[in-house]
């Protein structure tokens, strides 16, 4: 590469700005992707300076411009921008501090509200989709709050992405979805730097981009991605569309001004190394000995940016307040939805809905309570992904979700699961709204992804998995999920629940609208379920404590625990009279939820599962994996420990001995074992299948 000849202009020097704080972060680490930010750092500074709407100042300001970096390994670019335009969370030290412990600028960007990271991206694809979430979120709060003179919603979603987020599968569905709903909100700039980790994009990816997304229905434009000129036009001409989401294809050159490692993979994902940052800060008129410099005209520069996005703060506040004065219920409204408040007493009022001694399949249970919740919380909003009839996820007095009307509170997602995990990620990050997506257990494999992020980031998302066992009968192993819950109970931040009838069904809706910490999971079945307290259907509120005692031992002395969840309650219950007539006394346990149990106090805990009684059986339609943890190296599970088969639930429930009769016998083995000295955990169903 030729030695560049330095312009003398702001601009130049404000863009080698953005590039040289991104190598030197990755220099210090010893690790990183410099490539990226420097192909990038043309558009991104146009992108920055002269369209996005933001506060660094007050970087949760409901109106802001949101800016997302799909392409999250570049992930010093962002940092970059965010500290050159003041955000007091992202200061030189926390520059310099890149991909370290406990800083805030690790390898990927992590959600950080305060930092000005939106959401956190590097999962290819992810990020693509979170955007498109957010602009029918700002499509939804803009039809809501909006009225003549005050537009209180005016704001756009901007995003980078790259090759590796266009291979991946979510960003198809993700982007037409986004076609579909004419997310005319929302630009996306593709960083086309033709540049993966093995090296040419050729190796794997001869697609016709603009072709592919002018087939979804975007406003498609393309430009050389380092002239600052071009770019803007296309970004003018972007934002000027309302109907069609767009994407500007930017051709850029990977490592750009980089003089040997330009163009190459090398750069892409290992720092440049001493001799190449030297002669690059060389070829720019760099200071060679002066890492993480910021001269003070591009400091000025950038102060005057955000100067003028403060102002566009104090002008959006004086006019909500006139706003509030004009419209007192919308402005209380939108307190109540950006608070995603709830009622204090919504527990009592969803139990109220539930006949308590009616059988039920907790998936009608939960279409029920859905009803009345969106009532309640106003903030409640989701959909299926094309399984309503199924889920009985739709909220039957408000309207869908279409092109051109976001007046509704139902979303069809379409069969396209990833996406829908992933848009619901970032509805739940835009502020407020609470979203919910459903479908069958076993498809929760299609969004595992986006459930992650939506972990990682602590979002309240709901997700509604009905047909939660091999109770599903005869569509066969197939749609049968056997280690489903096991897997979602291993997530960190994220609460899994699995109600045993119509009450505990309506704590569990209860409680996932009051967990702010993180998703929620509902594991609904699609069979009736005979109700385990009908005479005191309050007694599901030890669902939010997530375990409590449902049936005490008939005597003093307890000989075992039955612990059970869902379905299985039932039939320890039944197991339970059963054992009791052969002089056995057993207490029997609903256990909806691992991760609110373990949340309880010590003295709680032991009340439930006291230490002295060893002998402990759990009982699930599922891989007994994780339940030792409550039933000890003596305990026993009875699960399941292959796939499920195609037959009627009734048969089944024989077969893979979830029946009051094999339970049964099975304890009083159990017990006898114990008498011998000869105990352990026996999860086998040898014999009967």
């Amino acid at each position: 590469m030729q030695k560049l000849n330095v312009e003398s202009d702001l601009s130049q020097l404000a863009v080698n700005t953005i590039r040289l704080l991104s190598v030197d972060m990755v220099e210090k680490a010893k690790s990183g992707h410099p490539g990226m930010p420097c192909g990038a750092a043309d558009f991104s500074y146009v992108l920055w300076t002269k369209f996005m709407r933001y506060n660094p100042l007050v970087p949760d300001w409901p109106n802001r411009d949101r800016f997302i970096l799909s392409a999250g390994h570049g992930s010093a670019l962002l940092y970059s921008m965010l500290h050159l335009m003041g955000n007091p969370n992202i200061t030189l030290d926390e520059v310099m501090n890149f991909r370290q412990w406990n800083s805030k600028t690790p390898g990927h960007p992590e959600y950080c509200l305060e930092c000005g990271i939106e959401t956190t991206t590097g999962p290819l694809g992810q990020g693509f989709a979170n955007g498109v979430g957010m602009a029918i979120a700002q499509k939804m709060m803009a039809q809501r709050f909006n009225r003549p003179g005050f537009q209180m919603v005016n704001h756009r979603i901007f995003g980078i992405v790259s090759e590796g987020d266009l291979m991946e599968g979510i960003s198809h569905e993700a982007a037409s979805i986004a076609g579909h709903l004419g997310l005319g909100n929302m630009v996306y700039i593709y960083d086309d730097n033709h540049i993966t980790i093995e090296g040419s994009t050729d190796l794997t990816y001869s697609e016709d981009v603009e072709m592919r997304f002018k087939a979804y229905g975007w406003h498609v434009q393309k430009v050389d991605g380092h002239d600052r000129k071009a770019v803007e036009s296309a970004l003018t001409e972007a934002c000027a569309e309302t109907g069609k989401p767009s994407i500007i294809l930017a051709r850029t050159t990977i490592g750009y001004t980089a003089p040997t490692k330009a163009g190459t993979h090398q750069c892409h994902g290992e720092p440049l190394g001493a001799e190449e940052v030297a002669a690059m800060k060389k070829a720019l008129g760099w200071p060679p000995d002066e890492p993480f410099y910021v001269p003070d005209q591009v400091r000025q520069l950038f102060a005057e940016v955000r100067a003028d996005g403060e102002a566009a703060f104090d002008q959006w506040n004086k006019l909500f307040a006139e706003y509030s004065e004009k419209y007192p219920d919308l402005a209380e409204l939108w307190d109540t939805m950006h608070a995603r408040r709830v009622p204090e007493d919504i527990t009592d009022r969803l139990l109220a809905l539930v006949d308590a001694g009616k059988e039920a399949a907790t998936r009608d249970s939960g279409g029920a309570v859905l009803q009345e919740a969106a009532r309640l919380a106003p903030s409640l909003c989701g959909g299926s992904a094309d399984l309503a009839p199924s889920t009985k996820t739709y909220l039957k007095d408000y309207g869908s979700v279409r092109k051109n009307d976001f007046s509704g509170r139902n979303f069809h997602f379409g069969i396209r699961e990833h996406a829908m995990g992933a848009v619901m990620n970032g509805m739940a990050l835009y502020g407020g709204f609470i979203p919910f997506g459903s479908t069958f257990f076993v498809f929760s494999d299609y969004m595992r992804p986006a459930i992650r992020i939506s972990a990682l980031n602590h979002s309240q998302a709901i997700y509604v998995f009905t047909h939660d066992s091999f109770f599903v009968g005869e569509d066969g192993p197939t749609h049968q999920p056997i280690e489903h819950l096991a897997g979602m109970r291993i997530l960190p931040n994220t609460t899994v629940i699995r109600p045993a009838d119509a009450a505990e069904t309506a704590v569990a809706w209860a409680a996932a609208l009051k967990n702010t910490s993180g998703p929620t999971v509902l594991a609904l079945s699609r069979q009736k379920l005979p109700p385990i307290n009908p005479d005191n259907p309050s007694a599901a509120k030890g669902v939010e404590k997530g375990a409590y005692v449902v049936s005490e031992s008939p005597s003093e002395n307890i000989d075992a625990i039955l612990i059970a969840t869902g379905s299985e309650v039932h039939v320890a219950l039944e197991a339970q009279k059963l054992l009791a007539e052969e002089g056995i006394f057993c207490r029997v346990v609903s256990m909806p939820s691992f991760e609110l149990f373990d949340k309880q106090t010590g003295i709680y805990r032991e009340s439930v599962l006291p230490r002295n009684v060893t002998m402990r059986v759990a009982i699930e339609a599922g891989v007994p994996f994780g339940w030792e943890r409550y039933v000890g190296s003596d305990g026993l599970v009875i699960g399941m420990n292959r796939f499920g088969a195609s037959a009627p639930a009734n048969l089944l429930a024989k077969k893979f001995g979830l029946t009051p009769e094999v339970v049964a016998a099975r304890v009083r083995f159990y017990l006898a074992k114990d008498s011998c000295g000869c105990f352990g955990q026996d999860t086998s169903m040898a014999g009967l299948i």
